[in-house]
């Protein structure tokens, strides 16, 4: 293991634990690959970091904490996006062995494809809470990381989420997605709060020389009262629903001069005393909250993007989804509560970190020995099974049918009058596959490309399909039964979807608007 090179993806939970597991066992050349900094919220799990490092690269201070006890280690930091250009298949066959620590499923399919164009074995690797696995894949011996289907987040209507929602998820999804997203994101995306707000869009537009606090408190006005005066006046949406309560800027204490408690805090809450983020706030503390976090906010630069690390942010989308919970009789919730739903976080567990991490180390030495088929997937059990906690068991098979290692044609099923070019990069190629650089082609007919070697104007004429429905496009259109070949020169990846049309869409069931199969 002396002489083996090995690139480790991620230097966060489990990377912090593999790193030093790594060096303890004699491996000496170790690549960490990072591009995030130290939060303070990491250092309870993160060992190699300590608050001084708050705000550091992490790749960079575990490098250092690392060589502290071990000198003689050549460890090389890189505080990058393993989805950058210049990590290419060339890159990753520098390597005898890749290691994944990362949470970020686009991330690990974009690695995942990496390995198999440059045949490096991959370790992958992940945990929630008191649960971990470790999984072995390489190219032609085994499934690969995409045989089988990863869980995708559940998607809500829109309509449930803006009028009618009934549960706090719904109430956390519109202040981070809709509210969130229309207020302090890229102002020339469409937002789904335009369909029907579009006569009241200066309620969400600051105007010249309106002071933060000024604009917070007319967003609070409309948002949760006029607003929901207006849906009381459909009384065929309240038939089978009770009916939300609107909340007046009295009932809040907005209608009096806006003080903070402490100014120059380091966010919205603790500007007004509310340190302890385990505690559910009353709704005068959350519209206090929602002023301040929003004032802060939108003196940024525009677009934001939420952020669970991102105290303004969190406090931000809390301060909303219990207002609206006041709105809708809906529980509320505290910051910490919040934070976790916004964001998806199973909170981490440093002991399942550091048993994962040991659990990668064995796999990558059976790897570097050229044990290929003693390799194993082994599972880490909140619960004893048979008195155990670890539950091995053998490498799956490829799947022939898997769109990334196989030679499968996935099948993409959506309304080609209303589905758009824009649709299918954005949703589909982007959102459901995690292309990094779509091409996509049918027939002779170029529909998409991305490089940073296109000419401005080829950039402005794909940019200028994105609206068209697909039966629009040139060439005839992508209708029922239409096959586009589409390919990732970036990933070495391509595949070919068949495109069928269907009209008729659930929203209440289907509110994607579409279904990949295959």
């Amino acid at each position: 293991v002396e002489n083996a090179k090995v690139l480790m993806v991620g230097a966060g939970g489990i990377g912090c634990e593999l790193l030093k597991t790594l060096v303890l066992h004699g491996f000496r050349d170790v690549t960490a690959i990072d591009l995030d900094t130290i939060d303070v919220s990491n250092l309870n799990r993160q060992f190699l970091f300590r608050r001084r490092h708050v705000g550091m690269a992490k790749s960079e201070v575990a490098r250092e904490s690392v060589l502290k006890f071990r000198p003689e280690a050549k460890i090389s930091a890189l505080r990058a996006n393993v989805k950058e250009a210049r990590f290419d298949k060339e890159y990753f066959k520098g390597f005898d062995v890749v290691l994944n620590g990362l949470d970020n499923l686009e991330a690990r399919r974009h690695v995942n494809r990496l390995c198999l164009a440059a045949e490096v074995p991959l370790v992958e690797s992940g945990t929630t809470g008191y649960k971990g696995q470790v999984t072995v894949h390489a190219r032609k011996q085994c499934a690969c990381f995409e045989c089988t289907e990863k869980p995708t987040p559940k998607s809500y209507p829109i309509c449930t989420l803006r009028d009618t929602p009934d549960k706090p998820i719904h109430c956390i999804v519109y202040a981070k997605e809709l509210l969130f997203s229309k207020l302090f994101g890229d102002a020339s995306v469409q937002s789904d709060l335009d369909e029907e707000d579009a006569v009241e869009a200066g309620a969400f537009r600051r105007n010249e020389g309106e002071s933060g606090v000024d604009f917070a408190k007319r967003v609070f006005a409309y948002v949760f009262g006029s607003k929901i005066e207006g849906l009381l006046l459909k009384d065929d949406m309240w038939k089978t629903r009770s009916r939300p309560k609107p909340l007046k800027s009295a009932d809040v204490g907005l209608d009096c001069e806006f003080v903070e408690t402490d100014s120059s805090a380091s966010s919205a809450r603790r500007a007004h005393g509310l340190m302890d983020p385990h505690v559910v706030w009353s709704p005068t503390e959350c519209a206090k909250v929602f002023v301040s976090a929003t004032a802060r906010l939108v003196e940024r630069e525009r677009p934001i993007e939420f952020d669970k690390d991102d105290d303004d942010a969190v406090e931000f989308v809390t301060a909303v989804s219990n207002l609206r919970s006041v709105n809708y009789g809906i529980p509320p919730q505290s910051v910490f509560d919040a934070k976790g739903m916004a964001g998806n976080i199973i909170h981490a567990v440093a002991t399942t970190n550091a048993i994962v991490s040991g659990l990668i180390v064995i796999e990558a030495i059976k790897i570097l020995h050229k044990r290929m088929d003693q390799t194993r997937y082994t599972f880490v059990l909140e619960h004893a099974s048979n008195g155990r906690l670890l539950q091995p068991m053998s490498k799956d098979d490829p799947n022939p049918k898997c769109a990334v290692c196989g030679n499968a044609r996935v099948e993409l099923v959506c309304d080609t009058t209303k589905f758009t070019k824009g649709d299918l990069v954005k949703r589909v190629l982007k959102g459901k596959f995690s292309v990094n650089e779509p091409t996509v082609q049918f027939g002779g007919n170029l529909l998409h490309e991305t490089g940073e070697d296109l000419d401005e104007d080829e950039v402005e004429h794909y940019a200028s399909l994105d609206p068209r429905t697909l039966d629009k496009l040139p060439g005839g259109g992508v209708v029922n039964g239409t096959i586009l070949l589409i390919e990732d020169y970036s990933q070495d990846f391509k595949f070919e979807l068949m495109v069928t049309h269907r009209e008729d869409w659930d929203d209440e069931k289907e509110p994607d608007g579409f279904i990949v199969r295959g």
